[in-house]
């Protein structure tokens, strides 16, 4: 089976406009994204999933010189713009990362897909009851199971949540959501980057880490993340 890990990102956010180019010591945050996703075992098929709209070029230049996958879809519609990704590549599986999940951990994404592929779930989930911290959020969900339940989309944060409507509708099909139950301090904590002030903390997450930023696990980050309280 083909699965296809996809970072969902666009240049304009409302509140942090262009973070996702924000350079970290001198590193784009997507590079940062990127380089903790090689560290999976899937990691044949990353894919960048960003909008049609001109204030997206800047992002798609950012593939072209890196060489990465890239798809163009809706602004609005993220949903579609999803699902239309995972068509044009051919995904059976996609693995949904936003593009302000900086800490994504491949620890947690292959286990994710593990479990999706090993149990045939059509949705596989670690955000339900936000155990682990914002940021590290991984969703896989089979293609073929997302491109009938779309129809089903019909209210408009349907459309910008890509998976908000399974939380809503758990019976829609063989879910599977698990849990931190590791680390009880990391249960709730904020690591998406969403305001100027979220980009400066992490930045000083990073800045303390000694090895490659990769090598560190979710619950690695966890603790400079309390000791930075």
């Amino acid at each position: 089976m083909k699965v296809g890990i996809i970072v969902i990102c666009r240049f304009n956010s409302s509140r942090l406009p262009g973070k996702i180019l924000k350079e970290i010591n001198g590193k784009p945050l997507l590079t940062y994204i990127l380089e903790r996703l090689k560290q999976s075992i899937y990691h044949e098929n990353i894919v960048i999933a960003t909008s049609n709209e001109l204030t997206d070029q800047p992002i798609v230049e950012y593939c072209q010189k890196n060489d990465i996958p890239y798809f163009r879809g809706d602004l609005i519609n993220v949903s579609q713009r999803f699902a239309d990704c995972m068509h044009h590549f051919d995904f059976d599986f996609g693995v949904r990362i936003n593009g302000d999940n900086i800490f994504t951990d491949s620890k947690l994404v292959d286990k994710a897909i593990d479990l999706a592929m090993g149990k045939n779930y059509d949705f596989v989930s670690n955000v339900k009851g936000r155990t682990f911290p914002t940021g590290m959020s991984v969703e896989v969900v089979s293609s073929q199971f997302y491109y009938q339940q779309i129809q089903n989309f019909k209210e408009e944060r349907h459309f910008e949540h890509v998976t908000l409507y399974f939380y809503e509708n758990e019976k829609a099909g063989n879910f599977h959501f698990f849990t931190n139950e590791e680390m009880d301090e990391a249960k709730g904590l904020k690591m998406a980057v969403d305001t100027q002030n979220d980009f400066n903390f992490v930045s000083s997450i990073i800045k303390r880490m000694e090895k490659p930023h990769f090598s560190y696990d979710w619950k690695a980050i966890t603790k400079i993340y309390l000791n930075e309280q």
